[in-house]
């Protein structure tokens, strides 16, 4: 067993990691009866956190 297999890394580590980084999130749900699409739904998600040096996408706002 390595060092790297061993390691154990917390939650709040992980998602640390994650936002410090972004995440994209992506996905598609299609409800279908009889092979007729009733509902689709597209995902897209940009998971990040906001700092002085990763500032926000929408700016100040007065």
């Amino acid at each position: 067993m390595t060092v790297v297999e061993r390691r154990e890394i917390a939650l709040v580590d992980l998602l640390d990691r994650l936002l410090a980084g972004g995440v994209v999130v992506t996905g598609d749900i299609t409800l279908r009866i009889a092979d007729v699409d009733l509902v689709r739904i597209d995902l897209n998600a940009l998971i990040s956190s906001v700092n002085e040096q990763v500032p926000s996408p929408w700016g100040e706002s007065s």
